[in-house]
């Protein structure tokens, strides 16, 4: 009996140990992020953060996460490269992650870049330009007017960040559907595109690879489906036990490549939240839906419209349950605009 009780006093100090390092790593990684802002702008940075925070102020002040209702984060995924001094990163991905702390239901939502929109303060242009004009506050702004949901939170990163990310996880087992090939000199070579079609193991760089390849014929339809089904995969796995016993080395990872306006107490809530959602029932959809799209030109250029009650409508009916979530690609057929009916500030 004696033994006994050593050895479970033995084990109670170790998960107490064990506990107090996550808790501290998790803690950490919080503490860092939510301070980059402050640091960064005392320090006279030009980062994402500090910016937004001398362009724009609190102009566009997102809505606070109770912890009750629905709480809903922009992911944006940004392309610095030839990025100049003081300017703002370019959107090259733009995601909706929305779950309900209620029902534990994820829903996952790709938001189609030329989606020709208005933006508070700037008049109308491509969804995507909303965070060079802006910041991440505004494009939370534009999203949440689109839709017609709040949206609380932003988490931005780079593709240095997708890549440390994906290794941090010991990357992800995909199918990939074609051969895909790309190649860009803009950065040497670096970011060129070359894979093969089959089940296989993606790394940082391949799997960055694989979300971004869009030269087909469905082009960003086809490259938005493939973003959904790869971070679906990896909520899915981040929720492993092996992905929890590598945390503080994910955390670590991270750290130098996130941006955000989750404070500390956020992020421990978002992170119950996340551990318990229904990561294999993800809800995935396209925004718009494909018939909810129109492609129209203006001034010369390629855009995408829908009516904006309707698919807000259809945001709604997603998440009661009550329509069926668009996974595309399905292209539609042009309907092109003449350039004197459109009104437009775009640069």
């Amino acid at each position: 009996m004696r033994i006994i009780k050593r050895t479970l006093l033995l084990i109670g100090l170790l998960l107490m140990v064990v506990a107090g390092y996550y808790s501290y790593s998790f803690y950490h990684f919080a503490s860092n992020i939510s301070n980059k802002s402050d640091t960064a702008l005392n320090n006279g940075s030009t980062s994402l953060i500090a910016q937004t925070v001398k362009d724009k102020g609190d102009k566009y002040t997102p809505p606070k996460w109770e912890g009750k209702q629905r709480v809903n984060i922009l992911l944006l995924g940004g392309d610095s490269r030839g990025m100049a001094k003081n300017e703002l990163p370019r959107s090259d991905s733009i995601m909706l992650a929305s779950i309900d702390p209620v029902t534990k239901k994820a829903h996952l939502f790709s938001i189609l870049r030329d989606t020709y929109v208005k933006i508070p303060g700037e008049g109308e242009d491509r969804i995507n330009t909303a965070i060079t004009t802006g910041g991440p506050n505004l494009a939370m702004k534009t999203v949440s007017d689109l839709l017609g949901i709040p949206v609380q939170y932003y988490v931005y990163t780079d593709f240095k960040g997708f890549i440390a990310l994906i290794d941090a996880i010991g990357g992800i087992e995909i199918d990939v559907e074609k051969d895909m090939k790309y190649t860009d000199s803009e950065d040497d070579h670096v970011y060129d595109i070359n894979l093969k079609k089959g089940l296989q193991h993606l790394d940082g760089k391949t799997a960055l690879q694989y979300v971004r390849f869009r030269h087909d014929a469905l082009s960003d339809f086809s490259r938005t489906e493939r973003q959904r089904k790869f971070l679906t995969a990896v909520a899915q796995k981040m929720q492993t036990t092996s992905s929890l016993i590598k945390l503080p080395k994910i955390l670590n990872a991270m750290d130098p490549y996130i941006d955000t306006n989750l404070s500390v107490t956020d992020m421990l809530k978002l992170a119950s939240l996340g551990f318990e959602a229904k990561a294999d029932g993800i809800v995935s959809s396209q925004l718009p839906p494909t018939d909810l799209l129109v492609e129209r030109n203006v001034r010369g250029a390629a855009v995408i419209t829908a009516d904006k009650t309707k698919l807000q409508k259809y945001v709604k009916d997603l998440f009661a349950g009550t329509a069926e979530a668009d996974t595309g690609p399905t292209k539609p057929s042009p309907s092109p605009t003449p350039k004197s009916s459109v009104k437009t500030t775009a640069k």
